[in-house]
């Protein structure tokens, strides 16, 4: 039996932790499954979902509702990620994190930049985020399963997921006005990204984060993430990476034109 679990897995390549990079860093929301502490039952609940700088998903959620409760009283969980398409739902991509969840305490620089990250995914968040009784939670990997369409399941690592890259916290403190920059000056460069390296239609597109390995993108409820061609060595590297970018996506544009 062993034996016939093992056969069903692919082995985990560049292919499949890019996808489950892609499942993680598109996800507006998620399935977050936690322990009843009254009855030791599996509890799930819709939650929105955005991610921190090294791809860690972060969560609002509110103290009235019954999966915090069992979050503080046993921080595992698991968190759903994947929206299905056109057709069978079970033909679309989908991953299932093994986490355990840590509340951010307010005041802290953790929560304020999770809550910055958040917001910039979830803007309608704005509304609830400053009462009392919602928290931010990160919910650390340990451990994920990728479906990857019929036939292709893989099983992932903390590592595969996580960039715990150098410049991450130097990063931190300088997306937020790159991102302003960008999307006030630059709605041009980010309809390449968009267009160009996301193969996404439609207009509208902004940009909502910055990370090592690459950026996010939204226009409305449509999300969209596009890797860098190598992740940045330094917080330097960024701009650089952004001119030239845009540069060869334009033209691409114009050999195709």
């Amino acid at each position: 039996m062993e034996q016939q679990k093992k056969d069903v897995l692919r082995e985990t390549d560049a292919q499949s932790i890019r996808l489950a990079k892609t499942l993680l860093r598109t996800a507006r929301f998620g399935a977050l499954a936690v322990l009843d502490p009254a009855t030791g039952a599996p509890l799930a609940s819709r939650v929105g979902v955005a991610t921190d700088m090294d791809g860690t998903p972060i969560i609002l959620i509110s103290m009235l509702a019954a999966h915090t409760g069992s979050l503080i009283a046993d921080p595992r969980c698991s968190l759903l990620v994947g929206e299905p398409g056109k057709g069978d739902a079970l033909a679309h991509p989908r991953m299932t994190l093994a986490c355990r969840a840590t509340r951010l305490e307010r005041g802290t620089e953790d929560q304020a930049r999770a809550e910055r990250r958040y917001l910039n995914r979830n803007p309608k968040a704005k509304l609830y985020v400053g009462l009392g009784d919602f928290s931010f939670f990160r919910l650390e990997v340990e451990r994920a399963s990728l479906n990857g369409g019929f036939g292709k399941a893989y099983l992932l690592e903390r590592t595969d997921l996580i960039a715990d890259n150098a410049i991450n916290a130097a990063l931190a403190d300088s997306e937020q006005s790159a991102l302003d920059h960008m999307n006030t000056e630059h709605l041009d460069a980010i309809a390449i990204y968009a267009h160009h390296y996301a193969k996404a239609a439609g207009d509208g597109w902004v940009l909502t984060g910055f990370d090592a390995e690459g950026m996010d993108l939204v226009s409305g409820d449509l999300t969209e993430r596009v890797f860098f061609p190598k992740p940045l060595a330094t917080q330097q590297d960024l701009r650089m990476t952004l001119v030239e970018m845009a540069k060869a996506g334009r033209a691409a544009g114009q050999t195709q034109e």
